[in-house]
């Protein structure tokens, strides 16, 4: 089973203002020693805050430059910052109440204070001192702004750090379903097994959630025209997940890039020599047991080979928010020697294994800021915990370099992997993990670049691309998408790129998924009847769609019109398609009647007319960027200002994507998720790169710098990446240590 990515800051319902009322003490007071402390530590780091708000911090060591990152982050949104700790602790109950009771519960099953704190009192000293300051900058920064109301965490311990270690935009934890978890314990699980809760991702994985992943191209020397590597960093997250830093030290970090709320190291990003950017996806990393239960005397048993095993039975404590002060729930759960119970399935309990190792997930995710060469970087791959990522490389050497994911279990691969397994057999017993060697790499590729859209890595370097026979189905999950053959597209038979070429290869405004269908649409309109009303009803609209060329624009009326048409039927068929385990636009192409893709057509022009008052209205009246607060869940009004974005959603093959996740409340798309951090960097003897912050660094809406950024994002330009303090001097609005 593979993994749902979901945005940590999104997974729930909780705005900054919920987050500030909750009635909880100030951060206590620091003791007088401890004050001293991290004063004095406090004074061993500078930051440098650029014209557009970005921190760049500088340290002698590295604990002393993550105590000034988490400073600085603490600054620029310190209940983002809290947010993340609260959730991947398992402590959101506590904060927004007992609807999120099965949401801690899944976190804490995994994740427990006591394991973490074992695992931090064995980390090797050097990552001990990084999270002993890691903790030290957020305290000292609760401890300098006493007007700053935590929601939970008054004070940060150093093995917390252990809790969210790796950067991706949903942890593999989130991939257990909620629903069926709650159906399973809210009552005390018991025999016979309830029906489960039928959810339709819930056996297989979710290729559609909108709009989902990111892109990642490198370029080869022979390929650009000043003969340097060049990569594209376009992740595609939910807007203000990941802020924009740079983290120096005189101990060889020298780190720019995008970093997740939290964490102390850049997750996307580069260096003076290497630069790496992850996109989501790879091969199947998670996988569910279906375990044969049996009770005897009030304990449970499963089958394994031939014999009883009991499960382990763990009472977990789930506090909670009420309305009269504070509760606590318990619940009993299970577990198999392959990991938690989350549900049920066909009269059996359902066990989840999947990677839990967060002191190498750490270790992984900070020292591979510090390569400074494709072999150490290398190194840093073999801990092999980068669960949730494929990641495209290029470096100051010339080298560009792909790994599609990097922790992959060994597997018999005569089973189907992405359904729950017989859990009774070893024959399903994972195998240990495969050796970097033996998964799915490229380096240095003869045709001179690489993609990767979350799709299947096999079109990755055109004709040079792995080959599917060559490597077990596991390896990897997800199909070719819209994105990826928009990928080869810009990027294949091309010569002399730049880092403003490969900018515009990134935003190039073809739709591709709208090649194989909108001729369907055109067929199912030519075999109607001359009496048939629609043949002269729908003559305009089709008449337009045949003179579109599947480009999108600010101008355009065809662009929203075809969007609006197979948005319907996204919508309509999403169930039928996930029922049948394939992809939507599939679905969309193969199985939909002429009069199906008719009736969409209708419905589109329909809403827009009812909405928009015409079904001729251009994309860039619909299609809007808008940040009036700092919540994390972010509200959209068609009264407010707001701007237009030609660039659309990552289903229809956007490359630059933007598109809507939640309800709509509004007539308007309003963005929520798409290109967020967007950089384009040049490894030559002196780095050169541009880059994109949707709507600005701080999460306050009073500083200058919280929507500064948002007219060149809705525009798709970019600005220099002041790298070098030399550059960052001359572009300076004010230099300080923390606290002052």
């Amino acid at each position: 089973m593979q993994r749902l990515h979901a945005p940590l800051a999104l997974m729930f319902c909780v705005s900054m203002g919920a987050a500030i009322a909750a009635p909880v003490a100030a951060a206590p007071k620091a003791p007088a020693s401890e004050a001293v402390r991290l004063k004095a530590a406090a004074q061993r780091v500078t930051i440098l805050r650029d014209k557009w708000g970005i921190p760049h911090v500088y340290g002698k060591t590295d604990a002393d430059a993550v105590f000034g990152l988490m400073y600085a982050q603490a600054e620029d949104d310190f209940h983002r910052v809290e947010l993340n700790f609260i959730n991947a602790m398992g402590r959101l109950a506590e904060v927004e109440g007992e609807a999120e009771l099965y949401r801690d519960l899944r976190m804490k099953l995994f994740i427990t204070p006591e394991e973490l704190q074992r695992q931090y009192a064995i980390a090797p000293a050097w990552l001990q001192k990084l999270m002993v300051a890691w903790a030290d900058g957020l305290n000292y920064y609760l401890q300098t702004h006493p007007e700053v109301k935590p929601a939970l965490l008054t004070h940060f311990e150093p093995w917390m750090a252990l809790s969210f270690s790796e950067g991706s935009i949903g942890g593999d934890i989130e991939s257990v379903d909620l629903k069926q978890l709650q159906a399973l314990y809210q009552d005390g699980a018991k025999l016979p097994l309830m029906p489960p809760v039928l959810m339709s991702s819930a056996d297989g994985i979710d290729m559609d959630k909108e709009p989902s992943g990111s892109n990642g191209f490198a370029i080869a020397p022979q390929l650009t025209k000043n003969k340097h590597a060049l990569l594209m960093i376009n992740p595609h997250t939910s807007f203000y997940f990941r802020p924009e830093v740079a983290v120096h030290s005189e101990q060889g970090l020298n780190a720019y890039g995008a970093v997740t709320w939290g964490q102390f190291f850049v997750y996307q990003g580069f260096n003076d020599r290497i630069g790496w950017m992850h996109t989501s996806g790879g091969g199947d990393v998670i996988d569910e047991y279906l375990e044969t239960i049996s009770e005897k005397d009030g304990q449970f048993f499963y089958q394994y080979g031939g014999e009883q095993r009991a499960l382990k039975a763990v009472d977990i404590a789930l506090p909670y928010k009420t309305k009269d002060g504070m509760a606590s729930k318990t619940v009993r759960v299970y577990y198999s020697h392959h990991g938690p119970i989350v549900r049920a399935k066909d009269g059996k309990w359902v066990s989840v294994r999947l990677m839990n190792e967060p002191l190498k997930a750490l270790t992984q995710s900070y020292t591979r800021t510090k390569a400074r060469s494709y072999k150490a970087f290398y190194k840093s791959m073999e801990l092999r915990t980068n669960s949730s990522n494929n990641t495209v490389y290029a470096d100051a050497d010339g080298n560009i370099a792909y790994f599609h994911g990097n922790f992959i279990p060994r597997r018999d691969p005569q089973f189907d992997w992405k359904h729950p397994v017989d859990g009774s057999t070893p024959a399903t017993e994972w195998q240990g993990l495969h050796e970097i060697k033996e998964t799915i790499t490229l380096f240095n590729p003869k045709n001179g670049w690489i993609q990767n859209t979350n799709n299947w890595p096999f079109t990755a370097a055109g004709a040079y691309s792995p080959k599917v026979k060559d490597y077990p189905a596991y390896m990897s999950v997800y199909p070719e998408n819209p994105r990826g053959i928009h990928a080869v597209r810009v990027l294949e038979n091309k010569k002399d790129f730049t880092v403003d070429s490969l900018i515009a290869a990134a935003y190039d405004n073809q739709l591709p998924a709208f090649e194989p269908l909108l001729p369907q649409l055109f067929s199912a309109y030519d075999a109607l009847q001359d009496s048939d009303a629609r043949k002269a009803a729908l003559a305009p609209q089709i008449a337009a769609l045949r003179g579109w060329d599947m480009r999108y624009s600010l101008e355009s009326t065809a662009t929203s019109l075809a969007i609006f048409w197979a948005q319907d039927m996204w919508d309509q068929y999403q169930p039928a398609a996930k029922a049948k385990e394939v992809p939507v636009l599939e679905y969309i192409q193969a199985a939909l009647t002429p009069e199906q893709r008719l009736q969409a057509l209708e419905h589109a022009v329909a809403k827009l007319s009812a909405d928009f008052g015409n079904w001729q209205t251009p994309w860039g009246e619909i299609n809007r960027f808008q940040r009036l607060t700092g919540d994390v869940v972010q509200p959209f009004d068609d009264s407010k200002p707001s701007l237009p974005v030609a660039f659309a959603s990552a289903n229809w093959g956007s490359l630059a994507a933007f598109g809507m996740t939640s309800k709509t409340k509004t007539k308007r798309i309003y963005g929520e998720r798409g290109n967020s951090f967007v950089a384009a960097v040049e490894f030559g003897p002196r780095i050169r790169a541009r880059s994109i912050l949707a709507g600005g660094e701080s999460g306050n809406p009073a500083s200058p710098h919280f929507n500064d950024q948002a007219a060149m994002y809705a525009r798709g330009e970019f600005k220099d990446v002041l790298f070098y303090k030399s550059d960052v001097e001359k572009n300076l609005e004010r230099r300080y240590h923390p606290g002052e």
